[in-house]
């Protein structure tokens, strides 16, 4: 077995093959990546450069072309990376470290991405209706008519797990479930995953989809607390084939000018320290294996997730897309 190569050796490595610095363009906020990058610049000497931005990442790389600054490209979630690696813009990465550190599920096959953090699509339930075993089929059961409430369909997390139930029970009968949650919708799909919790506090619907460290961060919020409160967070699909889960992620720019200190960067954010400090901060699941959670995740309990690679489920992106348009879920 090849010995998992950690931070002590990328230390080890002679830094006369990395650029003084790093260009990062990031949809992930500051406060959860600075501290990491950071701690990276105090480690290698590396500066590292961010532009922060919520879209428009995939343009601005094709505006930029061969001229581009950008050597990482940090996303939030699968259907943006996949968006990356379809338009050419990202370059395979050869790493033992990445291929050690960072299981095949949540790996690229062409090595153009590689996952950092993992978190789950629960379902919510209001705390009156006691322990819940769920699942996303569920949904579509006339017992809840009047019941869900959801942002819109085509948000890549909803997306992402249409995307999944394609992969599983195939184009009709998932557009069969899309039908189904739509007529038990309580409302118009609207806002996002903390506004469906805050809906069930209201009383206006008894459960919601919603990605698990949303529920991290309402406990952790004075004002939406009272939200988190009256809420179960359920795992779904434990006795098949296990929750969904989607994955924030990084790859390697195209034309990354500094391409050996683009992997350093990302070996280090897979490193057990990293991995360490960004699931503490954003309240997610670590993707390398025995990094321990937070205590606040850990609290909420173990669940089966889905064995599917993640780039078979995005494969039925655009599917997703027209069965969501098929369905008028948003309508």
């Amino acid at each position: 077995m090849k010995k998992i190569i950690g931070i002590s050796a990328l230390i080890a490595t002679s830094f006369s093959t990395f650029a003084s610095e790093v260009n990062v363009y990031s949809y992930r906020q500051a406060f959860l990546v600075e501290p990491l990058f950071n701690e990276f610049t105090k480690q290698t000497g590396v500066k590292v450069n961010v532009v922060f931005a919520k879209k428009g990442m995939a343009e601005r790389l094709e505006r930029e072309g061969e001229h581009s600054p950008a050597d990482v490209l940090l996303t939030t979630d699968i259907s943006r990376l996949i968006e990356l690696q379809e338009k050419s813009l990202l370059q395979p990465v050869n790493s033992a470290v990445l291929e050690q550190a960072i299981p095949s599920q949540f790996q690229a096959d062409d090595n153009t991405w590689f996952g950092l953090t993992t978190r789950v699509r629960n379902i919510y339930s209001a705390k009156r209706l006691g322990n819940v075993d769920i699942n996303y089929e569920d949904l579509a059961d006339v017992k809840y008519k009047g019941k869900i409430c959801t942002r819109s369909g085509k948000h890549p997390y909803n997306v992402a797990l249409v995307s999944s139930m394609i992969a599983e029970h195939g184009e009709a009968k998932t557009l069969e479930w899309l039908k189904g949650v739509k007529a038990n919708l309580a409302r118009k799909p609207q806002g996002n995953d903390r506004g469906q919790v805050q809906a069930i506090h209201q009383g206006l619907c008894d459960v919601s989809l919603g990605n698990s460290y949303y529920f991290g961060k309402m406990i952790n919020n004075d004002k939406q607390k009272v939200w988190a409160d009256g809420v179960n967070i359920n795992f779904p699909n434990q006795a098949n084939r296990g929750a969904h889960v989607n994955i924030s992620g990084v790859g390697v720019a195209k034309y990354a000018p500094n391409k050996s200190s683009a992997i350093a960067l990302i070996e280090f954010l897979a490193s057990e320290q990293a991995q360490q400090m960004y699931a503490e901060t954003n309240m997610e699941y670590p993707v390398r294996a025995g990094v321990k959670k937070s205590e606040l995740v850990a609290s909420w309990g173990e669940f089966k997730s889905d064995a599917l690679p993640l780039e078979t489920i995005a494969k039925h992106r655009k599917t997703a897309l027209k069965l969501l348009d098929q369905a008028q879920f948003d309508l």
